[in-house]
């Protein structure tokens, strides 16, 4: 049965408390929820100074996802209706790095920002919301594509072996009578997206080669398969899965995939570069130790139940990050470039 969202009850004179403000959803998220009228509070660490595309009216706070005390400090003075949870460590290969970092940011984390949601709760007698920015990672190298929400849960990454704990304890905390709910996220650029990811490493470069500044770029597994989405339109559904009637999980895809190698083909088209692919070299320092070939996501059942889709497909995606980072590296060189 299809369900709208209940954006009536949540317009206007809410708090919303953000982990991860300073990052690409954050910062879109902030945007998005301003708009509409909320107060938003956002956490960010000590000597994070990424706040170029925050809303002046947000209010930071400092804080760590491995403090627990802090956030239930946090949690506590915001008082928020509604807490979204889209910190911690967002790359996959670092992960590999740092097991047990990316085990509390990004896995453990969770259960202190749901049970100091639950708490604040209990002891106010008002619904606190609940949102937690799940992954596809969760799924590993599932059996089935496109994957569904009840696609079986077997993470082969560090990052998603985290993710995964996080998922199960929304649900915990679901059973408990705390409106909790899970965005299964799956990729998705913006022009924020950091440098250090494939696909911002891909357009960056493009542009450089554009512009004479370089002759070729590396890369690593260009066979990988993802279903590639447009950040503000993910902003847009973890608005509506939080101001839903019920809390569930959903996916957030756009249903079609594309390889690492057709991203950076459709890139070099993209900059009017027609032999892009010979400029293009494989490093093994970019592959990781296990990796899923394909992800791709079923979006039906938020299409249904909240009215979402994406609207922004790849050619254009592609195209806008093109143009943006043409501006970028031409006013700032080969700076702009993550270093190797």
């Amino acid at each position: 049965m299809t369900t709208a969202p209940a954006r009536d009850q949540y317009q206007g004179s809410q708090t919303a408390f953000i982990t991860g403000i300073s990052g690409q959803d954050g910062s879109y998220l902030a945007e998005h929820l301003v708009g509409a009228g909320w107060s938003v509070h956002g956490m960010i660490r000590d000597g994070d100074e990424a706040r170029q595309h925050l809303p002046g009216v947000v209010t930071i706070h400092n804080g760590d996802l491995t403090d627990a005390r802090r956030l239930f400090q946090l949690i506590d003075e915001v008082q928020p209706d509604a807490v979204f949870n889209l910190g911690g460590m967002s790359s996959v290969a670092r992960s590999w790095q740092e097991p047990y970092e990316a085990a509390l940011a990004t896995g453990a984390a969770s259960i202190a920002l749901l049970e100091g949601a639950w708490l604040l709760q209990q002891r106010t007698g008002r619904e606190v919301r609940y949102l937690q920015a799940s992954s596809a990672e969760i799924f590993g190298n599932a059996a089935e594509v496109p994957q569904n929400e009840s696609t079986p849960i077997r993470p082969v990454t560090p990052y998603g072996a985290a993710k995964a704990f996080a998922h199960h304890a929304v649900r915990t905390y679901r059973s408990r009578g705390l409106f909790a709910a899970s965005a299964i996220l799956y990729n998705h650029e913006s022009l924020r997206r950091p440098p250090t990811f494939v696909t911002r490493r891909i357009t960056l470069g493009v542009a450089a080669i554009a512009l004479g500044l370089k002759d070729r770029i590396r890369l690593g597994n260009l066979n990988a398969v993802r279903d590639f989405g447009w950040a503000p339109d993910y902003v847009d559904a973890l608005t509506r899965i939080t101001t839903a009637h019920q809390p569930d999980d959903f996916i957030v895809a756009t249903g079609v995939s594309h390889s690492v190698k057709e991203f950076a083909q459709c890139a070099f088209a993209a900059a009017g570069i027609p032999d892009g692919l010979s400029r293009v070299d494989t490093d093994p320092r970019f592959h990781r130790p296990v990796e899923a070939l394909e992800m791709r996501g079923d979006p039906s059942k938020i299409s249904a139940t909240l009215g979402w889709t994406a609207t922004t497909d790849f050619q254009r995606i592609v195209q806008m990050m093109v143009d943006h980072d043409i501006s970028i590296v031409r006013q700032h060189g080969l700076a702009a470039l993550p270093t190797d």
